[in-house]
C-alpha cells in the first residue's frame, strides 16, 4: 500500500474535534486534551452531551418537573464543560471556536454519528450515566469499533509531556492507518514516534532446547522486515524523529510498557460501522484496559482486510 493512500480521512481533515462530556472529572480531562489538540490543529471544538430519553419516555417515570430537571442538568454539564475549555485555552487562542450540542438518543449511536463529521472523537476513560464503566463496558468498546474518526480515550492529561507518541505497527492495513495518525500527531506536537513491533515466538516443547538459535534468527529477520516497512515513513516525515522498537513478547504488554513514558499510544482497529459486524481487535481491546496514557484507536480505511 502506498503512503499516499493512507489514510484518506487523515489527509482530508475537516478541522473539527468532538469531545463527549457527561459531568464526570474524566470527561473534563477529555475536554482538556481536546482543547490542546484543537489548538495544535487550528480546529474547531464541539462539546457534546448525549441525553438518553428513557427516563421520561415511560409512564412510571413521569414525575412532575422531572424532565425539566434533567434538561437543566444536561445544560449545566455543557456549560461547565465550555467554561473548562475556555479556562484550558486561556490566552493561547482567544479565537478558538467552541460550540455545544445537547443530543438525544443512545450514546454510542449519537457519538458514532458525530464521528462521521469530525477529525477526532474524544471521550473520557470512565464516567457517569451513559459513560459508566466505559473502558470495561459496551459503550467505550462500541465506539472504538464503530467510530468513523479516530477515537481518543483520555485517562488523564499529563502536565509534563514526554514528547513521544507510541504506535503499534505490524504492517497490516489498520496498523498503517495508525502509523499515519501517529506521525501526524507527533508532527503537530514536535515529538518523536516510537514504533513498536512485538514478535511472539511459537510455542515449542520444553525438550526443544536446540531451537533457541533458530528462534533468534527468525526474530532478527522479523526485526529487519519491520525496519524496512518503516523506511517509507522516515521519508514521508523526515522532520519527525523515529525510534524503532522490535521486541519479543505480546503486543499488549509491549505497548502497555511503552505507554508509561508516552503522551499518546496509537493502535489500529478493523472495526466496521454496522452493528452486527462491529469488530475490535484483541490488541486494541487490550490496550484500552492497560495503557498508562491517552489511547487513540484508528480505524483502517478498508475494514476487514486484516486482524490484530
Amino acid at each position: 500500500m502506498e503512503l499516499s493512500e493512507l489514510p484518506g480521512r487523515i489527509a482530508n481533515m475537516s478541522g473539527s474535534i468532538v469531545v463527549a462530556v457527561d459531568g464526570s472529572e474524566q470527561a473534563l480531562a477529555a475536554v482538556d486534551w481536546a482543547v490542546d489538540d484543537a489548538l495544535r490543529r487550528d480546529a474547531a471544538l464541539k462539546i457534546v452531551h448525549v441525553r438518553e430519553p428513557w427516563a421520561n419516555e415511560y409512564p412510571f417515570h413521569a414525575v412532575e418537573g422531572f424532565s425539566e430537571s434533567v434538561s437543566d442538568y444536561c445544560e449545566g454539564v455543557l456549560a461547565h464543560a465550555r467554561e473548562r475549555a475556555a479556562e484550558r485555552a486561556g490566552g493561547r487562542a482567544p479565537g478558538l471556536t467552541v460550540t455545544t450540542d445537547l443530543a438525544t438518543g443512545t450514546v454510542v449511536e449519537r457519538l458514532t454519528d458525530e464521528s462521521e463529521r469530525a477529525d477526532l472523537l474524544v471521550i473520557g476513560s470512565r464516567g457517569m450515566g451513559g459513560f459508566a464503566g466505559l473502558v470495561l463496558g459496551s459503550v467505550g468498546l462500541g465506539l472504538a469499533a464503530r467510530a468513523a474518526a479516530p477515537l481518543v480515550v483520555v485517562r488523564d492529561v499529563r502536565h509534563e509531556p514526554y514528547d513521544e507518541v507510541v504506535v503499534g505497527f505490524d504492517g497490516s492495513p489498520h496498523s498503517e492507518s495508525a502509523v499515519a495518525f501517529a506521525f501526524e500527531e507527533a508532527r503537530l506536537r514536535g515529538a518523536r514516534v516510537r514504533a513498536v513491533n512485538a514478535w511472539q515466538p511459537p510455542m515449542l516443547s520444553p525438550l526443544a532446547g536446540g531451537y533457541g538459535a533458530v528462534m533468534g534468527e527468525i526474530f532478527d529477520a522479523e526485526a529487519e522486515s519491520f525496519r524496512r516497512r518503516l523506511a517509507p515513513w522516515r521519508q514521508e516525515y523526515p522532520d519527525v524523529p523515529l525510534v524503532e522498537s522490535a521486541v519479543c513478547g505480546h503486543p499488549i504488554s509491549a505497548l502497555s510498557e511503552a505507554s508509561r513514558t508516552a503522551d499518546l499510544v496509537v493502535v489500529g482497529t478493523r472495526g466496521v460501522g454496522e452493528v452486527k459486524g462491529a469488530l475490535l481487535g484483541s490488541v486494541s481491546h487490550g490496550i484500552l484496559h492497560r495503557a498508562h496514557c491517552p489511547i487513540a484507536v484508528v480505524r483502517a480505511e478498508k475494514p476487514g482486510k486484516a486482524s490484530d
